[in-house]
């Protein structure tokens, strides 16, 4: 058996009762996180990454 946590459990069993807070959550998710993106936002995004060094807390 796998673990679980006191508060995977706590917050398993709340869904169970409040059932309607399922659509809540997702609305909240579509607010901030679920957003179309044209490909000229992709492009930028793509385009302002900045390359990461292979250890960030070397000193040059």
């Amino acid at each position: 058996m796998a673990y679980v946590s006191d508060f995977t459990k706590f917050i398993n069993a709340w869904m169970a009762e409040h059932p309607e807070e399922l659509e809540e959550q997702k609305k909240g998710r579509a607010l901030w996180w679920d957003k179309p993106q044209t490909p000229a936002e992709q492009q930028a995004n793509l385009a302002s990454k900045v390359a990461q060094k292979p250890y960030p807390y070397q000193a040059d």
